[in-house]
């Protein structure tokens, strides 16, 4: 009888389709999403061979690999990947992982690769003899406390489970992808870099570029275009969150419209304990040449925005005050990035833009929107708003105060976030 092979991998079509392509060979098949129940099904089964994803909901491939190579040395593990990286692949071999498999699987380097590791396991060949690196700890800490931090009448929230989301870089151009997973009260929101695992909290302290797109940055490892996914966290009230990415947050459609959706998937869970909000106690400016941003105190988080460009956009306004979740899925995560073809040449010169497509962004020509329907009449401005609302997100904490704008951007956003830790600490 040949041997048994487990299968875990976030998606079902690909567990199932591997399972009958291996059953037809004649192998045994057991599948699973989760790389928790993976460890549980390999104590239980002692499969001969793991087909192991990079990207799972719970714990990340690697970190599964890691766990299966201390409960058994001797493990033979082919890791698979849609949305990996040379790094990654790199990693993984050198954790013990015998293989590595790019998606769409090919049925031939399935075989090729499945007969491999048996034989490198034992059956004609010599067990594997690579070294398991010790389990890392990590210790997740909630964003810096501040003067202008009251307590508010929600509770803390995180997700109700992990969950994988792929895509395309927006501006790297790469196939990505990111797991989101719970974290306890008082950890706050933090990035994990993947292949290397470097942490990055989300919080002013990380930002590292603003052109075009709001980056974080540490040591050596950078998180590219966090505002979308941190504007509808913002929206959210999600408080306490592990996010693991390769290098750029998956652009979707260049809104933050599929984060939402993601989120109402999983559910929000209320943690049963107060959150902390930061609560403007004074006016704050930034701007200049014809640019300003503010933000005052106020009961409700709100903000109002005026843009202007040539046409064919023009001049467009919007007020849209924090009221619920449900407000803002409504309003403004629908609201898409925007180019204009004037600035693509710039844009590749700096190396950004690559992954723009015609169906994650909106193109904008001389006179016309060259490649959608507008969502909005006035969706650029709504987008302006979203992103302020992300970029904010990166003061730690919840926003209460109103925010007026003119024709300001990302780096000014981070401007005035810095204005007000600077009076504040």
């Amino acid at each position: 009888m040949k041997p048994l092979v487990l299968i875990v991998d976030d998606e079902p079509g690909i567990r199932t389709e591997l399972a009958h392509v291996l059953e037809d060979e004649g192998f045994r098949t057991v599948t699973t999403g989760s790389g928790a129940q993976a460890l549980e099904l390999y104590r239980a089964r002692r499969p001969g061979v793991v087909f192991l994803d990079i990207w799972l909901p719970d714990r990340d491939g690697l970190e599964t690999l890691q766990a299966l190579r201390r409960l058994d040395p001797d493990a033979a593990v082919i890791m698979i990947s849609g949305h990996g990286t040379a790094p990654t692949a790199v990693k993984a071999i050198k954790m013990g992982a015998y293989d590595y498999l790019e998606k769409p699987l090919s049925y031939n380097r399935v075989l090729e690769a499945l007969t491999g590791a048996l034989a490198a396991k034992g059956a004609g060949g010599a067990p594997l003899e690579i070294a398991v690196e010790p389990e890392h700890e990590r210790t997740f800490l909630p964003p810096p406390g501040l003067p202008l931090l009251r307590e508010g009448a929600a509770e803390q929230r995180t997700v109700g489970a992990g969950t994988v989301i792929y895509g395309i870089g927006l501006h790297s151009g790469g196939r990505t992808g990111m797991t989101i997973q719970p974290l306890p009260p008082n950890s706050g929101i933090h990035f994990v870099t993947l292949p290397k695992g470097t942490q990055i909290p989300a919080h002013l302290g990380s930002v590292a570029e603003t052109e075009y797109a709001t980056t974080l940055s540490r040591d050596g490892e950078s998180i590219r275009t966090v505002e979308h996914l941190l504007a509808a966290l913002h929206a959210c009230g999600i408080t306490n969150l592990l996010v693991k990415v390769h290098g750029e947050i998956p652009v979707l459609d260049g809104s933050a419209l599929d984060f939402c959706e993601r989120l109402d998937e999983v559910g929000v869970v209320d943690q049963g304990v107060p959150r902390k909000e930061l609560v403007i106690d004074r006016r704050y400016e930034v701007g200049g040449a014809g640019k300003s941003l503010v933000i005052e105190p106020a009961e409700t988080f709100s903000v109002s925005y005026r843009l202007r460009y040539p046409p064919p956009i023009g001049e467009q306004f919007y007020d849209f005050t924090m009221t619920d979740f449900a407000a803002f899925k409504a309003e403004i995560a629908p609201a898409r990035t925007f180019g204009f073809m004037r600035d693509l040449p710039m844009m590749a010169e700096l190396g950004l833009g690559s992954g723009g497509r015609l169906d994650n962004f909106i193109l904008v020509g001389e006179d016309n929107v060259i490649n959608t329907e507008l969502r909005f009449p006035d969706e650029f401005v709504r987008h302006k708003i979203l992103d302020i609302i992300g970029d904010l997100y990166l003061l730690g904490y919840p926003v209460r105060g109103k925010v007026t704008a003119a024709y300001t951007g990302h780096r000014d956003n981070i401007t005035l976030e810095r204005a007000i830790l600077g009076a504040s600490s």
